[in-house]
């Protein structure tokens, strides 16, 4: 790890990491309020319950360094998923809230949400594929 933590990829890794468990912890303090907002952003009600641990899990492993690749490929396939789902809630003309990062958020989703994915997608991808 000692080596890993001044390299490109582990700070490429790490940030999105930070942003990750940061969202997943904004998703345990909402409670009840989160799972609503997700509701209602169309998560299906299966991953509603788990996308909280999932980020705090994954955004922990990749500032850890462990199980480097795995951990980067299951961080695209998740941040993908949420930006897929974004993007098909922008396609329908439906601008719910995103309590994407935060559950104090009232701003409706826009392309703004899934530029700033893209850009952690980026990152990811670098990181993997350095």
């Amino acid at each position: 790890m000692n080596e890993q933590i001044f390299s490109l990829n582990w700070w490429m890794s790490a940030t999105v990491g930070v942003i990750f468990i940061f969202a997943g912890v904004q998703k345990f303090v909402a409670r009840e309020l989160w799972p609503a907002q997700a509701k209602r952003l169309g998560a299906p009600s299966f991953a509603i319950p788990t996308v909280p641990y999932v980020e705090v899990i994954l955004g922990s492993l990749l500032i850890a360094g462990l199980a480097a690749n795995a951990v980067l490929i299951a961080s695209i396939v998740a941040l993908s998923s949420f930006t897929i789902l974004l993007g098909l809630r922008l396609a329908a003309g439906d601008r719910p809230p995103c309590a994407c990062l935060s559950f104090r958020s009232t701003k409706p989703i826009g392309w703004n949400n899934i530029v700033r994915n893209l850009l952690m997608l980026a990152l990811l991808v670098a990181a993997l594929i350095r």
